[in-house]
């Protein structure tokens, strides 16, 4: 194992804060070691809101636009905190154990390869355990398994992605268990969205007395460590929206006034069902981005850029719970829309496609039906306006009947966000018209239930 190289003493806040010249002119005297004790030195690697705040503080709440560097920011504290408290007990907590382990130990920000080659950790997969030369152990824990934490204690904590996690309890559990040392410390990383725990933090943050710190960021801040394409795709189609407030400028949404659905429909603790449930019919609806009539009869059109098509795969139960199993939404042609609607047609075995044809008519399924022939396609037509379709749709939500399979925080975001009277999104439109299908409308031509069929 290589040894740690001994750094030479200097003034890293002093050094940090120097112009780039002067910061390249200092560095060019330093020997090899100086310069490989230092490319692993966090308080001179980091931006000033991605070191820990000043003071007594209990939770430290990183509320960040993607790419920020949320996770490394989290995993060098925790590393930092291992290696000053020798013995001590952490827990790392992620969405799911698959989250935990790729991103937060493997991944590129992750435990592994943020530590120096001298000092790094010892993973081992099949105890969920991170160790260090010092005895400090961190323990693996999947947010979808809430119960794990129930009885271990930390002294610090780390939390990725909190406002992706299934279940708030999770959370409750996780600080329950920081019951260690004098001073037990918690450090969130999330991107923002309007979730009772995230909501909650910071309410709580108003009173100095919860000794709970938000640190703001946008992924702008990190622009030298992202991909240019990244940067000029986020701007192209999230500058200016309410999303990209949220995904990028870490902007906490509340619900629109006016809006339908509430945050709060999303919350129950089942809402984001980690079971497969036996579907007795599956569809895809579509929301199709077709402008007009004439669009669609030009010659061209199946080569012509659109707007977003919503694509959303959704199932019923046996007890007429209805699930969003996966949103598939694409900006393209109506060709390159309709071979998606097609793949997940066949990728869940669903049993019909569901296109709303206001604007597209026939067009829809011809174009979908030169791809497959052989697909099941039902047209459903708007004749009623969008909120009397979306309210029978909102009551399901309000009676804990809908599900969601996962996060799908731009469907979500939409649902929120959006008041009856102004443009509805594609992906709201798509999941009203796939539950619709699903548990409200009357059909004549129903589809036989599924016999025996595990999904």
């Amino acid at each position: 194992m290589q040894s740690q190289p001994q750094k030479r003493d200097f003034n890293l806040s002093l050094l940090r804060n120097l112009p780039p010249e002067q910061q390249a002119e200092i560095l060019s005297e330093f020997s090899n070691e100086d310069a490989l004790a230092l490319l692993y030195d966090w308080n001179f690697m980091a931006r000033d809101n991605q070191l820990p705040p000043p003071g007594d503080w209990r939770i430290w709440l990183i509320m960040a636009g993607r790419g920020f560097g949320k996770t490394r920011t989290v995993t060098e504290w925790a590393r930092i905190m291992a290696q000053k408290m020798p013995g001590s007990r952490g827990a790392i907590v992620a969405a799911t154990a698959a989250d935990a382990r790729d991103t937060v130990i493997e991944g590129e920000s992750g435990l592994l390869n943020i530590s120096a080659p001298w000092d790094r950790p010892h993973y081992s997969p099949t105890k969920r355990r991170v160790t260090w030369k010092n005895s400090s152990i961190a323990t693996l824990f999947s947010a979808d398994e809430p119960e794990r934490l129930r009885g271990p204690q930390f002294h610090w904590a780390i939390c990725d992605e909190l406002a992706s996690w299934r279940y708030p309890i999770a959370f409750d559990m996780l600080q329950f268990g920081l019951r260690l040392g004098h001073n037990p410390q918690l450090v969130i990383a999330t991107t923002p969205k309007p979730v009772s725990h995230i909501k909650t933090l910071v309410k709580e943050s108003e009173n100095p007395a919860s000794k709970i710190i938000i640190t703001s960021g946008n992924t702008y801040e990190n622009a030298t460590n992202l991909a240019p394409a990244f940067l000029e795709k986020m701007r192209a189609k999230y500058e200016g929206t309410r999303l990209g407030q949220q995904e990028l400028y870490a902007v906490l949404h509340e619900d629109a006034a006016g809006s339908l659905w509430k945050s709060w429909m999303f919350e129950h603790d089942y809402f984001r069902y980690v079971e497969h449930p036996h579907y007795l019919r599956v569809v895809v609806a579509i929301d199709p981005a077709i402008k007009s009539m004439s669009d669609a009869k030009r010659e061209d059109s199946l080569d012509d850029k659109a707007t977003e098509t919503g694509i959303i795969v959704a199932g019923i139960d046996k007890k007429g719970h209805g699930y969003i199993i996966e949103d598939a939404t694409i900006s393209g042609s109506p060709r390159e829309w309709a071979e998606e609607a097609i793949y997940m047609y066949k990728k869940h075995r669903a049993d019909r496609i569901v296109a709303e044809i206001n604007n597209g008519g026939d067009m829809v399924e011809s174009t979908l039906r030169t791809i497959d022939e052989n697909i099941a396609f039902r047209a459903v037509s708007a004749s009623r306006s969008k909120q009397t379709r979306a309210e029978p749709v909102v009551a399901l939500y309000e009676q804990k009947r809908i599900h969601h399979r996962g996060v799908f925080a731009e469907l979500e975001t939409q649902m929120v966000q959006w008041e009856p009277g102004a443009k509805s999104p594609d992906r709201m439109d798509a999941a009203v018209w796939a539950l619709t299908d699903l548990l409200i409308d009357s059909i004549e031509d129903e589809i036989p239930m599924r016999q025996g069929r595990w999904k």
